[in-house]
């Protein structure tokens, strides 16, 4: 049985099955810490295939070769210093008031009329740095008055804000689920913010204005009254901020600028010449750590110290905005040795070959795995890990390039948001932040991530026929 396993293909297979299998049973059923429960996947199946000990986990004397320290040590290398950044960066943009500034603008540009598409915009731009949940808390405030100064549906203005949030969180870097798939798949995050751009957009337009518009017309919800109360509140307490708000130019920059520098350090490494002072300077500056870190450092001078940011309260707001960090390196990092453990058995490429043989593209391959791990355990970022460390031992024969890999890590992200329902945490936020009942949740929420979802890979898989 054990040598069947280890040296045939079909046993190879059915380890990869059951080892998701009892992946998603440790998750769901006895509620393990997805981080623990990746841990010891990796670690009996790498033991059944025959790997090792020493090679698995090293010696006493020894262990910085094992599977395990470089599986955990080469993916967290590659993305904690982005994401940590990237958090920071959300963190001063919406202490700042950063959100209120861009919400207040693009409502006076597009008019009461076209508020929810207004508020859509807003979610899709303050997404890029912020998490999900983080700019609902913000937004949601701003939703609810618009909503009641125009007697509407509360469902017609926050499933455009909800729509740009999410494809924000699942295709743009610095989040955690792109860069982590885009670490383990080997590919840059310029070509990785090239086509999350292509994909989210259109998937935004979809179901954050076409979608969004049709449902709010037929799901009348009104804003609850203690939810106007509280929104008013902090409106007041707002308003009583004697600090100027910082200019929406400012606020769109400090956003914009780590995305051009990594997009001008993408296209250098291609059009410039290699060894070429230019060269340097746009890969110096392009490298996505050092164009976050330039980001950060202007925000906190920007937007906190010289509009009276004490150093106390950015000391503080940065530790506060980091702590959720840590659970997202944790799952990560098992990702990686989770991966590394499928490649070092030769599971990955017994994969690759089963696909060549049956012509199942490995792009739809990514997205179905990534659908059935997103449905079974509810969230985003584990199914985007777990995926990317089964396709990566996949792709890493199959010679593609930049944007084609980019592109599987589309297909995966989409995977990711599909069909949001009960065992997301995202589903309750929703449901408690916008006065949805489940059923209510269920027909609006649910059914736009699934939209947002197909799309998304339905946009990835037409641009990898011309890629």
């Amino acid at each position: 049985m054990i040598n069947w396993l280890q040296h045939s293909t079909p046993g190879l297979l059915t380890l990869a099955v059951v080892s998701i299998a009892v992946l998603l049973l440790l998750i769901i059923k006895f509620k393990v810490e997805p981080f623990i429960a990746l841990i010891v996947v990796a670690l009996l199946v790498a033991l059944l295939a025959g790997v090792p000990v020493e090679a698995l986990v090293g010696s006493a004397q020894k262990a910085s070769d094992s599977l395990l320290e470089k599986g955990f040590g080469s993916i967290l290398g590659h993305i904690a210093a982005i994401i940590g950044l990237g958090t920071l960066l959300g963190a001063i943009l919406e202490a700042s008031g950063g959100a209120q500034v861009l919400m207040d603008k693009l409502m006076n540009a597009f008019g009461e009329k076209k508020a929810p598409v207004a508020i859509g915009l807003a979610g899709l731009i303050f997404g890029v740095p912020v998490f999900f949940d983080i700019g609902i808390f913000v937004l949601a405030p701003l939703v609810y008055v618009a909503a009641k100064r125009s007697g509407k549906s509360i469902v017609l203005f926050a499933m455009p804000l909800l729509a740009g949030l999410s494809v924000m969180h699942a295709f743009m870097p610095p989040h955690p689920g792109p860069v982590a798939a885009a670490g383990l798949l080997k590919v840059s995050l310029g070509w990785i913010i090239i086509m999350g751009l292509a994909v989210a957009i259109p998937s935004w337009f979809v179901g954050g204005v076409l979608y969004s518009y049709w449902i709010g017309k037929r799901l009348n919800v009104p804003v609850p009254e203690e939810m106007l109360a509280a929104a008013e509140l902090a409106r007041a307490e707002n308003g009583g901020d004697d600090r100027d708000p910082p200019s929406l130019g400012l606020v769109l920059s400090i956003i914009g600028l780590p995305l051009v520098l990594i997009l001008a350090g993408t296209f250098g490494s291609i059009l410039l010449t290699k060894g070429s002072r230019l060269y340097s300077v746009a890969t110096f500056f392009g490298t996505p750590a050092v164009a976050l870190t330039i980001s950060v450092l202007l925000a906190f001078w920007l937007l906190g110290f010289r509009r009276g940011m004490t150093r106390e309260k950015v000391a503080e707001l940065s530790a506060a905005s980091l702590k959720p960090v840590a659970m997202i390196l944790l799952v990560v990092g098992a990702g990686g040795f989770f991966g590394a453990v499928l490649a070092a058995t030769g599971i990955g490429k017994t994969l690759a070959n089963e696909l060549s043989g049956i012509g199942l593209p490995v792009i739809a391959l990514a997205y179905v795995i990534s659908c059935v791990i997103r449905i079974a355990q509810g969230s985003a970022t584990v199914a985007i890990v777990t995926t990317a460390g089964i396709v990566a031992p996949v792709v890493a024969d199959l010679n593609y390039s930049q944007p084609q890999l980019a592109l599987v890590v589309m297909a995966i992200a989409s995977g990711s948001i599909i069909a949001s329902h009960v065992n997301d945490g995202g589903f309750w936020i929703v449901s408690r932040y916008f006065g949805l009942s489940v059923k209510e949740t269920l027909q609006s929420w649910t059914v736009l991530e699934t939209i947002l979802s197909v799309v998304g890979f339905v946009v990835a898989g037409l641009l990898s026929l011309v890629v």
